[in-house]
């Protein structure tokens, strides 16, 4: 691939990334497939393996962008409905209700339960809490990791309050030792819990999923 941008072939990182890219197989497979990025296929990968993802769900995609993984949901089950969020921008996606904005801030949250009808007292409405969410990593392991344990946190605190009995938690994390502490908490909640890592997630990759299946209200 030749790189047009003199600023970005400069720069080794940028060259090997997009190196990388090109010779990605689950790169080429998504815009033959017409998915907006490989992520795609960590989601159709756990999802093949816990058959979670249901026709007429209510499911949230937090850390949505550029969108794929609505897209598959979409597309798959076009009878649900998804509300995603994130702070970057994305294109439209059919049946997707989208807010940009930063999700540990009370404006998101407030959108999110109002389109969702949740209330302070109880009561979910929502069958799958999808996490992609990652921070901008400054590549020191334990700041990278303890950054991503703040977003899964977050997005743990608002699956017990937004899901139904039975529902399902699908979230990114980072491999360290405090993950475990958190699993134990959210072990207390659903019946079977999984930490896997998908084959789509790149091999030097140090992310992981959590699959947390059976939520017990």
């Amino acid at each position: 691939m030749k790189i047009l941008n003199k600023k970005i072939a400069a720069k080794k990182s940028s060259a090997a990334w997009i190196q990388r890219q090109a010779a990605d197989p689950y790169v080429a497979r998504a815009h033959r497939d017409g998915y907006r990025a490989r992520a795609v296929y960590k989601l159709i990968e756990i999802n093949e393996k816990y058959k979670f993802l249901k026709n007429g769900q209510v499911v949230v995609d937090l850390g949505a962008a550029p969108g794929s993984w609505s897209q598959y949901v979409m597309r798959t089950f076009p009878k649900s409905r998804v509300f995603a969020m994130d702070l970057l921008e994305i294109k439209p996606i059919p049946g997707v209700d989208f807010y940009q904005g930063d999700f540990t801030c009370d404006d998101a949250l407030k959108w999110l339960n109002e389109k969702l009808n949740l209330s302070s007292d109880g009561g979910g409405t929502v069958d799958v809490v999808l996490s992609d969410m990652a921070p901008n990593t400054v590549g020191h392991k334990k700041t990278d990791h303890l950054r991503q344990m703040v977003l899964l946190e977050y997005a743990f605190d608002f699956a017990v309050r937004a899901l139904k009995p039975g529902g399902v938690f699908v979230a990114k994390s980072f491999t360290g030792g405090t993950t475990n502490e958190l699993l134990k908490h959210i072990r207390e909640k659903f019946e079977s819990v999984h930490h896997i890592k998908p084959p789509a997630s790149r091999k030097d990759s140090v992310e992981m999923f959590i699959v947390a299946i059976g939520f017990r209200g």
